[in-house]
């Protein structure tokens, strides 16, 4: 069977790809799989809900059709879910009949909701508002960084590595934004708040504060949008590079260069993997703490 050019851009983006199968190594893999196990379709439909039929070659290549199938990284995010319902059930379980959470594990558990809730709620939108949105924000805390982790193990990948994953995400938290300054302020209220009070001239103030608040509206999605896409390009980078490093190895096993590469892809590999492994925390971080900063704007706007 032929094998692909391991830096080749297909080779290379099938690692960071959404994906009817899962990658395992060949020697575990079934003979003729090609390393590929497929996940079994539920809902197996002859043809595609909606398919996008367009003269231009490129953009066909761009909008996969709508199958309603089961992918790899549907499976991991159902894993993510499943794993932090279990680690927090047990925690708050021993919290609820007054016990400690002992142990090194349970205290990180613990010191990182400190942290979300003491050191990135509160200080965005205060006490109160920290406690209304605090599950929310830990949710999306320990999902993006359950599915972060989940990229580290070989041969998965990351499903915050999709844009339909971060930009549902970022839809979510649009969704919390909005939905709190209109709780908070009223619909008329919440629009109002998109525009800083000014004293200005009376003809002045006419001219500039559509413009205002059109730029601020715009500004809104803005945000939300780099929010999806500032998590998806630091996950797929990553990932990218270390799939290059790896191929290295594979390039080379042929050539009297492959003893002196493969040690150093190796090593770089291991740099490059505790460098991802600190991407994968900061990452969550980062994403919570913006979308604290949003829902603090949102409900006590200047």
């Amino acid at each position: 069977m032929a094998t692909k050019d391991p830096l080749s851009s297909e080779a290379l983006f099938e690692h960071v790809q959404d994906q009817k199968f899962l990658h395992i190594p060949r020697g575990l893999a079934p003979e003729g799989s090609d390393g590929h196990v497929y996940i079994p379709q539920p809902f197996n439909l002859d043809t595609p809900i909606w398919e996008m039929k367009s003269d231009n070659a490129m953009l066909n290549g761009m909008f996969k059709p709508f199958e309603l199938e089961f992918t790899k990284f549907m499976l991991l995010e159902l894993v993510a879910a499943v794993i932090i319902a279990v680690f927090f059930i047990g925690l708050a379980t021993k919290i609820r009949y007054g016990g400690l959470p002992k142990g090194r594990f349970w205290n990180l558990l613990e010191v990182m909701f400190l942290f979300i809730r003491d050191d990135v709620a509160t200080p965005a939108m205060g006490a109160e508002a920290a406690k209304r949105f605090l599950p929310f924000l830990l949710t999306m805390f320990f999902f993006v960084l359950g599915c972060n982790l989940l990229g580290m193990v070989p041969w998965l990948g990351s499903p915050t590595g999709a844009l339909a994953v971060t930009g549902a995400l970022a839809l979510i938290t649009f969704g919390v934004v909005v939905g709190a300054g209109i709780q908070e302020l009223g619909f008329v209220g919440f629009l109002k708040a998109q525009v800083p009070h000014m004293d200005l001239p009376k003809p002045l103030a006419v001219l500039l504060i559509p413009m205002i608040f059109l730029i601020e509206l715009l500004g809104l999605f803005i945000k939300h949008t780099v929010l999806a896409i500032r998590l998806l390009a630091n996950m797929v980078a990553g990932h990218i590079v270390l799939a290059v490093i790896i191929a290295f190895i594979f390039v080379t096993q042929q050539t009297f260069v492959f003893w002196g590469v493969m040690p150093v892809s190796i090593l770089g590999a291991t740099a490059l993997s505790l460098l991802e492994l600190f991407v994968a925390f900061l990452q969550a971080y980062v994403f919570v703490f913006l979308a604290s900063l949003f829902i603090g704007t949102a409900v006590h706007p200047h």
